[in-house]
């Protein structure tokens, strides 16, 4: 539960990351995240987001076996959505930036 509630920290911290554009900010952000650049950031964004698939994918299957409460299993498949809704998110705006990027005059 607790590498869940830090996946989703790391995900809130990548989508502010990428939301400040300038590269004095940019830089605060860095100071502020810990040293991490963007890149480490959103890396282990997603590092966490497979681990929390994962985990869900095995609640999962000891739910459907009767093996895990299904309190468990709920919270893990949550955490799972919150994940998924959370990396489509990132992508979106990804997707968005580089679009913008492609309108800009040569």
């Amino acid at each position: 539960m607790a590498a869940d509630l830090s996946a989703v920290q790391a995900y809130q911290a990548a989508i502010r990351s990428a939301q400040q554009s300038s590269l004095g900010s940019s830089q605060d952000s860095a100071a502020a995240s810990g040293g991490l650049d963007f890149g480490s950031l959103l890396g282990n964004a997603i590092a966490d987001t497979s681990q929390t698939l994962a985990h869900s994918e095995r609640m999962t299957a000891a739910g459907a076996a009767g093996e895990a409460e299904l309190i468990d299993v709920v919270t893990a498949v949550s955490a799972a959505e919150i994940s998924l809704e959370t990396v489509v998110a990132v992508r979106d705006e990804v997707v968005k930036a580089y679009q913008e990027i492609l309108r800009m005059p040569i």
